[in-house]
């Protein structure tokens, strides 16, 4: 093997402990040392030197029995050079403190450092406190515990990871005397939230410094400043329920907040992030009541945002200019109750640009109400801006108003609620006849609807579904049995109504196995393939044509039930699916003279194409 492939894993023995000859492991157990000496064998070496250069080396070889959370080698190389300095400068006094505050004046084993227990210290009785994480991580005042239970004779020895300081304010204090958070300070007393901060719990506060608050747009901030409502918010979506040092906050880790959402967890390199960004400047500055984080970029809630800036900061981009430049921007930005629908980038046409229809089809996609998908419910009717109502169609796996389907959650702002959708909203305008007199593609289906005596069933309430055949698929039957099946109404009605149902079904409610129950016949199969629906294997050309009774797709072909009886090379077999087509008893169509003329007709084809 290549030298640089070879991998060399070494093994050493716990502390306390020695390899025998031909035993494995490491089965010898010393003799217990004090504190002093089993502080040299534990990866703890700069603390024995720091305690005999504070003169305690004789109170941890001396009788007793102490708890000391030594600091690892590692933790006083991490200390910053000024405070090292300021201790070693006065060993007898603020060394020897520091020291002393790491020290319990009684044995302490990690089965006593219970979760939310604290411990008065050998400094001024000042606590130290204890907290489990669910990561398995124990902190000492947010110190890691790195190495546990290390015996001696005259007490026990846990290694952590950090320095510890003295706590002896609460997290309030620390808002209240750092220059660096004056602005937070203001706004903690605006919003009433100074008691809470002062009282009993164990809160963790990320603290936005005076430059996050300098970083919002000016108008954002006297907005929200001046608002009791979107503050609490806005100060709440910093405090988390319970304390976390930073040691015990794992990436990907949801962080429930005291405003109810929870703030997103991660890491760039070696630095924690909050919601994507790595904004946290000074960590762990703990208080008896919970730790403090400083940040230096505000976390703004949906909550205490206006509908206009939750719509800017989504990936919703261009709809969001297009409201602006409808001139829309007013009622998104104001203390309107509204909701707004907003279309994906991806459902307009690349470089659409602003026309008067436009901007009254911008202006029905805002609801007149604040809303939450949650509660909408089937049939339910909506009022825009534009004074038209909008319906929700509710199906198995989607939410619908009219053809725009809810693309992703809402989002909630401090007045109005944003609903992202798939599409661009297609009011209805008038009834399915009119919807098929108005596009000149269905003149021939217009004319059999007529013929059938269906025109007014057309123009009923409903809700309806046509799968409306177009001109070409009328054209592409023969021209004498188109002939006449227009000449016999009841016969047309029939093949009709396999087109028609009696509900609304627009394509996002299309799965990939959907049936619908026609007017006539047995049922309809649908599914979805390419962000296209078929129907009985015909494709739709053209979804959505939303009419106040219902809805139309348009298809390019006569729709022919499928057999069960048929594999699939049968089903596309063109004798077999006319003969289903017009002799299926489901849709009352028993016309055997026309079957044959039509299955001469296709067999006459078929034979020319072969010579």
């Amino acid at each position: 093997m290549p030298e640089e492939m070879r991998q060399v894993i070494s093994y050493e023995c716990c502390p306390g402990y020695e390899k025998l000859s031909g035993e494995k492991g490491c089965p010898a157990a010393l003799p217990l040392v004090n504190i002093y000496n089993t502080l040299g064998v534990v990866g703890a070496a700069t603390t024995k030197m720091y305690s005999e250069r504070a003169q305690l080396r004789e109170e941890i070889e001396g009788p007793g029995s102490f708890t000391f959370f030594a600091p690892s080698n590692q933790a006083w190389a991490a200390l910053p050079t000024e405070i090292l300095d300021a201790l070693v400068s006065n060993v007898n006094i603020e060394l020897l403190n520091a020291l002393h505050y790491h020290m319990v004046n009684h044995r302490l084993t990690s089965e006593d450092l219970k979760h939310g227990s604290a411990f008065p210290s050998m400094y001024q009785d000042f606590n130290v406190h204890i907290h489990h994480y669910p990561n398995g991580i124990v902190t000492v005042n947010c110190a890691r515990l790195v190495k546990t239970d290390q015996h001696a004779t005259n007490g026990i020895v846990h290694v952590v990871d950090r320095v510890i300081t003295a706590v002896t304010n609460n997290v309030h204090t620390f808002i209240d005397t750092d220059d660096d958070l004056e602005t937070l300070r203001t706004a903690v007393a605006a919003a009433g939230l100074t008691q809470m901060l002062e009282s009993d719990g164990h809160y963790t506060v990320f603290a936005p410094t005076n430059e996050a608050f300098e970083k919002i747009p000016p108008e954002m901030l006297k907005r929200i400043l001046g608002d009791p409502v979107a503050l609490r918010d806005l100060l709440n979506y910093h405090i988390l329920k319970n304390m976390q040092c930073a040691e015990s906050i794992t990436s990907g880790t949801p962080l429930e907040t005291l405003q109810g959402t929870v703030l997103e967890v991660g890491c760039d390199g070696s630095d924690m992030t909050l919601n994507g960004k790595a904004i946290i400047q000074k960590k762990d500055q703990l208080g008896t009541n919970g730790v403090v984080h400083y940040i230096n970029e505000l976390l703004i809630p949906d909550s205490a945002k206006t509908l206009l800036e939750l719509a800017q900061g989504s990936v919703i981009t261009t709809a969001t200019k297009l409201f602006v430049d409808a001139g829309l921007g007013s009622h998104l930005s104001g203390s309107e109750a509204l909701t707004i629908l907003t279309p994906q980038n991806e459902a307009f046409k690349e470089g659409v640009t602003m026309t008067g229809e436009l901007k009254k089809l911008l202006k029905n996609h805002i609801l007149k109400e604040q809303l939450s998908s949650g509660v909408l419910y089937h049939r339910q009717e909506l009022e825009t801006l534009g004074g038209i109502k909008l319906r929700v169609l509710v199906y198995r796996n989607s939410l619908c108003i009219e053809n725009s389907c809810i693309a992703a959650h809402d989002k909630t702002g401090r007045f109005g609620s944003m609903f992202t959708v798939d599409k661009v909203l297609t009011p209805p305008m008038g009834t399915i006849m009119d919807v098929l007199k108005s596009d000149d593609r269905f003149s021939l289906l217009v004319g059999a609807i007529q013929t059938a005596g269906l025109t007014e069933l057309m123009n009923q309430a409903g809700p309806h579904t046509v799968f409306a055949p177009t001109n070409d698929a009328f054209s592409a039957l023969p021209k004498a049995d188109l002939n006449k099946l227009m000449g016999n109404p009841q016969e047309l009605a029939s093949v009709l109504k396999y087109h028609m149902a009696k509900e609304i079904l627009v394509s996002g409610g299309v799965g990939s196995h959907t049936r619908l129950k026609p007017l006539q016949g047995d049922k309809l199969e649908l599914n979805m393939r390419n962000q296209t629906v078929y129907i009985n294997k015909v494709p739709v050309v053209e979804a959505d044509l939303m009419a106040t009774n219902g809805v139309v797709h348009a298809v390019g072909a006569i729709i022919k039930p499928l057999s069960p009886k048929v594999d699939r090379e049968q089903a596309d077999d063109p004798i077999r699916t006319a003969s289903s087509m017009i002799t299926d008893s489901r849709i009352g169509v028993k016309n055997d003279d026309l079957f044959q003329k039509v299955r001469k007709s296709i067999s006459s084809r078929t034979m020319t194409r072969i010579q």
